[in-house]
């Protein structure tokens, strides 16, 4: 009777069956992410509808953005491995330590952002084109997103808490406001429908913030309501060297690798354009439509992590190896389907975004090489976050880099110089094969490190 009382009372992370949960806690996640996805493509859909200087301005600013959900996720993920361990542990106090630490830093970093895009936006911008039409649309985009980015940055480290204490339902639930305000207001506000002004890629930006704020409101609201496990008090507890530095100890890692993407997108940005604009625009294009496959992945991954953070804590190996070998499954499952779609219907995904002649030229073979990188990017993104569950995320981290400035950025180049602008996108599946090396032998290191003592 005891026991089954202890089995009642125990967080669903530590007693439930790991396929009904893993799949109760990620098809939230997975609808989440997916909605963000759609948002983000509906930007691109509405603004290449202007002309293509506007979307290539757009897909010129991504590596800004990219970075600022580097160091928002980056955080959050610091915050969510720990706070899920915690609970694991039964440390109630440390848990709310790192709640209320993880809400101050997400403040700090929009106004680091809100500065750096303030004033360097412009620079930014210049710095890749002198097209005027793209710097004047690039740098209001650039400066709107990066100024009111505080909504984005509340929204990101709501969701993480949420997610942490295995309440993904919530998030779910934020990302279909934050997506369904901007999908309203990205036609009225570019096109200036129903007496608004006509804001053009700025009406975009406009869309996109007022969705985060608005989210990001919801998601704090959830929490001091429906997240019991957690006290939200930022006077109770105050700002701790100490909890600050256990967060970006497995924050830090994934902040880089994120930001790594930044790098490679600005330099993969810099080789197309020396062929030709809308080579620039179709690279774009590519990750947006490649969000749809990778996003439910990603949504699976939040999911799986807290569920192996509260497992490692509560010392039950057996939950945990279940947990990351359905993962693995579920993952390349979903890039086998993208795969299958990018390769079959390549023209009508381009013509989305109203592609020219010249565009589906390039576009056409992009998305059908890149998508050959599918086949081992699912399996690869379980198991980097695997290593940030259990600590390790410079592991996380040396894949990253690897993968994308030690191989993808050197082989693009040197493939643009021999064989040209369509050679280029076979840096991306020959990325994705040394990805996949690394990966596995670090999935082994953690696996003897981690999670066999646990047996013993």
């Amino acid at each position: 009777m005891m026991e089954e009382q202890v089995r009642l009372e125990e967080n669903k992370m530590g007693v439930m069956p790991i396929n009904k949960l893993l799949i109760s806690m990620s098809i939230p996640m997975m609808i989440s992410m997916l909605v963000m996805a759609l948002y983000n493509i509906v930007d691109s859909i509405f603004v290449a509808k202007l002309n293509e200087d506007a979307l290539t301005a757009v897909s010129l600013a991504f590596p800004i953005q990219n970075l600022m959900i580097a160091f928002g996720t980056g955080t959050g993920v610091g915050v969510n491995a720990l706070l899920s361990r915690s609970l694991g542990a039964k440390d109630t106090e440390y848990a709310n330590k790192i709640a209320n630490n993880g809400l101050k830093l997400s403040i700090f970093t929009y106004a680091a952002f809100a500065i750096l895009t303030g004033v360097l936006g412009g620079f930014y911008f210049r710095v890749q084109t002198n097209n005027q039409a793209i710097l004047n649309y690039g740098i209001s985009y650039i400066h709107i997103v990066g100024v009111m980015s505080f909504g984005m940055f509340l929204q990101m480290m709501s969701e993480k808490l949420l997610q942490s204490t295995g309440k993904t339902i919530y998030t779910m639930i934020t990302q279909l406001i934050g997506a369904i305000t901007n999908i309203i207001l990205d036609p009225i506000l570019i096109f200036g429908l129903f007496g608004f002004p006509r804001l053009e890629v700025a009406g975009a930006a406009v869309a996109t913030v007022a969705g985060q704020i608005l989210a990001g409101i919801v998601a704090l609201l959830f929490n001091m309501k429906y997240n019991q496990e957690i006290e939200i008090n930022l006077k109770k507890y105050k700002l701790s060297s100490h909890v600050v530095g256990h967060i970006y100890s497995i924050g830090v890692p994934s902040i880089i690798m994120a930001s790594v993407s930044s790098v490679m997108t600005f330099g993969m940005n810099k080789i197309l354009m020396s062929f030709t604009a809308t080579a620039t625009a179709v690279f774009g294009v590519y990750y947006k439509l490649q969000s749809f496959v990778f996003m439910p992945v990603f949504g699976l991954n939040n999911g799986m992590v807290p569920i192996v953070a509260y497992n490692y804590g509560a010392k039950k190996p057996d939950r945990i190896t279940k947990t990351i070998q359905l993962s693995i499954i579920y993952a390349v499952s979903i890039m086998l389907v993208g795969l299958v779609i990018m390769q079959m219907c390549p023209v009508a995904l381009l013509k989305l975004f109203s592609a020219s002649d010249s565009m589906l030229s390039i576009g056409v073979p992009a998305l059908k090489t890149i998508s050959f990188s599918f086949i081992f990017a699912g399996f690869c993104i379980v198991c980097s976050s695997v290593y940030q569950a259990f600590g390790h995320g410079v592991l996380s981290l040396l894949v990253s880099l690897i993968r994308q400035l030690a191989v993808l950025l050197p082989a693009a180049y040197i493939l643009s110089k021999i064989n040209g602008l369509d050679a280029i996108w076979w840096s991306f599946p020959i990325a994705e094969v040394a990805s996949v090396i690394l990966c596995t032998s670090f999935l082994i290191h953690v696996y003897r490190k981690e999670i066999k003592p646990l047996w013993n």
